[in-house]
């Protein structure tokens, strides 16, 4: 089967383009797989929304694989629920919660705005290296965590 030259120039054409568009599509990447589990380390909460969290806080979460549980601290009261995780995909379950008082009135608006952000989770992008962004439906970042390890 013989090909004329203007047919063998639209196939290489072809291959070049498709080339140079998955090189330019590999220079957009984070370098950070959108699928690297978030199981295992400890995250501790660094900015509710857009706000920053007050330096001292001690609101945590840290997600089990194995067991598909979630817990951690809200600051005051110990957190506990389920997970799912599929891709970037992230549903938090309903979140059970001890009932002790906090005794700073900051701290104990921050739990509950954490809890809520929590609850309110659908997918999860990582933003750097130990940093994970807690999206909601809407794709707007209801918390921001870092890793214990940073």
């Amino acid at each position: 089967m013989r090909f004329s030259a203007r047919h063998r120039a639209r196939i290489a054409l072809s291959v070049f383009a498709t080339a140079l568009m998955a090189a330019a599509l590999a220079g957009c990447g984070s370098g950070i797989s959108l699928d690297e589990p978030i199981e295992g380390p400890v995250w501790r909460l660094v900015q509710l929304g857009d706000e920053p969290v007050p330096p001292g806080g001690e609101a945590q979460i840290q997600f089990d694989r194995s067991s598909g549980r979630v817990s951690g601290t809200g600051g005051c009261n110990r957190v506990s629920g389920s997970f799912t995780r599929s891709g970037i995909t992230l549903r938090i379950g309903q979140l059970a919660s001890t009932r002790m008082a906090c005794a700073d009135p900051v701290r104990g608006a921050n739990e509950a705005q954490f809890i809520s952000a929590l609850q309110t989770t659908a997918t999860y992008r990582l933003a750097g290296p130990g940093r994970l962004a807690l999206l909601d439906a809407s794709g707007r970042t209801v918390a921001t965590l870092n890793s214990a390890s940073r």
